[in-house]
């Protein structure tokens, strides 16, 4: 990681661990093939609890790469006053809730696309946030979610 604080394009998300990560922030590995190899797909640093705040402004981003988004599924231990259903660039995204507390974002994109992503919780520190969104990002990580942010320091059990 560099030690710039240069930002990301508007509607654009950092694509390697190499860009400034701070809060409101995702990192992605995005594969659509069969061969997918790593438990995660990429990490999320939301900027707060707020689902309702956080969400569309992921989602915008998502769509910006993957196209139409038709499912997310969030933990209800992690968010409170959780949607049915989002609107975000003028599309319907439904939201699926699960008491999981497993610390991920579930990305459905079309009837088969699904992405994983680790949650870094909001008051995580930088350095620890970093650590568990390059952990997230990388192909040979076997690590769940909930293990890389115990690991990291960046929280313990729900992620956010």
């Amino acid at each position: 990681m560099t030690g710039s604080d240069t930002s990301p394009l508007p509607g654009r998300l950092p694509s390697g661990v190499h860009e400034a990560v701070r809060p409101g922030c995702a990192l992605l590995r995005l594969e659509t093939t069969a061969s997918r190899e790593g438990v995660l797909d990429g990490a999320w640093w939301p900027r707060s609890h707020d689902i309702g705040a956080e969400l569309p402004e992921l989602l915008s981003a998502l769509i910006a790469y993957l196209g139409p988004v038709t499912r997310v599924g969030l933990d209800t231990a992690a968010w409170a006053g959780l949607p049915t259903r989002i609107v975000v660039d003028g599309r319907v995204v439904h939201i699926d809730s699960f008491p999981v507390g497993d610390g991920t974002v579930l990305i459905t994109r079309g009837d088969r696309d699904l992405f994983s992503l680790l949650v870094v919780p909001p008051d995580a520190t930088p350095e620890a946030a970093r650590a568990a969104m390059a952990q997230a990002v990388r192909a040979d990580n076997v690590s769940q979610a909930e293990q890389i942010l115990v690991d990291t320091g960046s929280g313990h059990g729900p992620a956010v």
